[in-house]
């Protein structure tokens, strides 16, 4: 497979949004840093990330949405702590795991009853995740056990041939990954 790396713009966007809704994985940056994302809802998608990262499949992965509304479709019940941090915290670094909804593919969650949910703050995979309409399984964009990239190039030394895109959206501003809470 050959990587591909566009600047982030409206066919790069475009391109990217088709890729995820195919069942493709696209690098994207975050705030945090840059990650791997496919469609949480797919199993076979989400497996293309446990592939191209080497990631064992016990090792659950954190939805990404664009919008709070988009919870009734991955937790089972939001607990009112979750609704009072994500008013203080949404968008932005901060995971929540709650009861994994049934639309959820299990395999995003490592098969647990739980489910991680984040809103990033980044423009960029804001605009993917609304483009394409579902929420992202989305790990840090390298090899399992590696640094977690907060640019293109440092994904590409990583995903070259595991992904078909890699949208080059400059250097991530946070550099670390999300806070992750149970509520």
């Amino acid at each position: 497979m050959k990587t591909v790396v566009l600047p982030v713009g409206e066919d790069a966007l475009a391109e990217a949004a088709r890729l995820i809704r195919a069942g493709e994985i696209v690098a994207f940056p975050t705030e945090t840093v840059y990650g791997l994302g496919a469609n949480a809802l797919d199993g076979a998608a989400v497996l293309k990330i446990f592939e191209a990262k080497g990631r064992p499949a016990d090792n659950p992965l954190i939805a990404h949405i664009a919008h709070p509304d988009a919870l009734s479709l991955l937790a089972r019940r939001v607990p009112e702590r979750a609704r009072a941090l994500m008013r203080a915290f949404w968008p932005g670094p901060l995971t929540m795991v709650m009861p994994r909804g049934e639309e959820v593919s299990a395999v995003t969650c490592a098969g647990l009853d739980t489910v991680g949910v984040r809103m990033p703050s980044h423009p960029v995979v804001q605009q993917v995740i609304r483009e394409s309409g579902v929420a992202f399984a989305a790990p840090s964009a390298n090899l399992s056990g590696k640094p977690s990239p907060t640019n293109a190039p440092d994904t590409l030394a990583d995903m070259d041939g595991r992904l078909p895109l890699i949208l080059d959206g400059g250097e991530c501003t946070v550099g670390v990954e999300s806070t992750v809470v149970a509520v």
